[in-house]
């Protein structure tokens, strides 16, 4: 009897199973996996998103967002690393389950700010939020760079994105519409309440998904041959990631990439933009990023046979566009301060003045993307399958949060404008090389060999 679905990851060993070879759809093919977990975050991190890019959590002060979002990071650094053992012990239901009802938690703190300006609540939730992220972010690691085949994983690395992203492009309409005749600094009581029943949608979505396990691939292979973890194996396998020289050549990259969301959602378009225009520009931006996504996926499967190739490739385009954006956020930055604001832009209202800011907000959304599309790419051909690669997602955003936590400190603490932005591009830029490194001594064409299970 299997345990699967009570306690653990346990699954009894199954028999032979044919692979179709005409069948256009498997609901146990590793695409209609990927597809349904981008679906679950399309739901619940892309609302998140939403409720973040418009700078303050959708309130006129950030001071709430600031510490609730450091609680939420701070949380999210230890269930990020610990949540690949988690997801190895539990398996996707009970984990992704309990991961995504926390986002509900978060945005009705906010629902509760709004008529209450106490932000103790807010903290709270975004505390309960970290440790959920943690859980939810690990598994969809697993899912996204250990199901597909060696020769796919950019590919759905991008569907996986584009799905999420377009939660952030379908949800930036909610506050633009909501709220596009207010002249209040703070987003409406209907807003947060459409975040909440997406993030609710989500939740339960969680349930369609299966174990590892019972997933083959379209050439016959499990997505997963191990049958059982334990709570000492997983602490010892997080315990060697710290040890790990390819995860501490990957610390630095994992630490930046997220860094920057402060300096351009509070600082970019929450301090140029009016209310309307920062929903009517998520819109936009987390549109970049599903281009950006499939852009970079592309070099990274097509661009040459050879793997290591790819890979170098797609560093060097993404290391030359990251100069060229973070060049126009420099100019854009030199315009403004902390001290001499900005008068609000608006996007029907100032003319020419809008267009500049924009594109270069849209422009950062889509070097989110393929950033972090590279590192996820990076990450999957280090390994085969879906337990280490669990381990290795949850151990790059438990860096990555811890990461963000300092970034939120950075800012509630009146760093200057220009500071943050000297950091943050140090800080990506720095991560080139360490991928070049990663590359030419980590990344072989084929990983299959430690994973292989056929199926007949």
């Amino acid at each position: 009897m299997s345990l699967y679905g009570k306690l653990g990851n346990c699954d009894e060993e199954e028999g032979p199973t044919q692979v179709p070879p005409s069948r256009w759809f498997r609901y146990n093919s590793p695409a209609t996996q990927v597809v349904l977990i981008g679906l679950v975050c399309f739901c619940c991190p892309g609302m998140f998103n939403v409720l973040s890019g418009m700078g303050g959590g959708g309130q006129e002060d950030d001071q709430a967002a600031n510490d609730a979002n450091t609680a939420l990071y701070t949380t999210f650094a230890v269930f990020g690393i610990l949540g690949g053992g988690i997801y190895n012990l539990l398996g996707p239901h009970v984990t992704l389950f309990v991961g995504c009802s926390t986002y509900i938690l978060y945005a009705g703190s906010f629902l509760y700010y709004n008529h209450y300006q106490n932000e103790t609540f807010a903290v709270f939730a975004g505390g309960i939020l970290g440790v959920g992220a943690g859980l939810l972010w690990a598994g969809q690691g697993s899912i996204m760079t250990s199901y597909p085949t060696e020769d796919k994983k950019g590919r759905y690395i991008s569907l996986f994105w584009s799905i999420f992203n377009l939660g952030g492009v379908i949800g930036g309409f909610i506050p633009f519409i909501l709220n596009y005749s207010s002249t209040a600094g703070s987003v409406s009581d209907g807003t947060y309440i459409a975040f909440m029943c997406f993030m609710a949608f989500g939740t339960i979505l969680t349930l369609a998904l299966l174990p590892p396990s019972k997933v083959v691939r379209d050439d016959g292979s499990r997505a997963a041959v191990t049958k059982y973890s334990n709570v000492n194996t997983e602490a010892m396998e997080i315990l060697k990631l710290f040890s790990n020289w390819k995860m501490l050549l990957l610390f630095p990259v994992a630490w930046a990439s997220n860094f920057f969301y402060t300096y351009q959602f509070n600082n970019v378009n929450g301090k140029i933009f009016t209310v309307r225009t920062r929903g009517f520009n998520n819109v936009f931006y987390w549109g970049a990023q599903m281009i950006g996504s499939v852009a970079i996926g592309y070099v990274l499967d097509f661009s040459f046979q050879n793997r290591k190739k790819r890979g170098f490739l797609g560093v060097a385009v993404v290391a030359i566009l990251g100069t060229a954006i973070w060049g126009g956020g420099l100019a854009n930055q030199l315009r403004y301060s902390r001290d001499k604001p900005l008068q609000e832009i608006d996007f029907k209202d100032s003319g020419s003045a809008f267009a500049g800011p924009f594109v270069l907000y849209f422009s950062y959304g889509l070097l989110d993307s393929m950033f972090q599309t590279l590192c996820y790419w990076m990450i999957g051909a280090l390994a085969d399958d879906s337990q280490t690669l669990s381990r290795y997602s949850g151990f790059y955003k438990g860096v990555q949060s811890a990461g963000a936590a300092v970034a939120w400190q950075i800012d509630k603490h009146n760093v200057s404008l220009l500071g943050e932005l000297i950091i943050n591009w140090s800080l990506t830029t720095m991560s080139y090389p360490l991928l070049i490194i990663l590359i030419a001594f980590a990344v072989n064409d084929s990983n299959i060999a430690t994973a292989v299970d056929p199926v007949s």
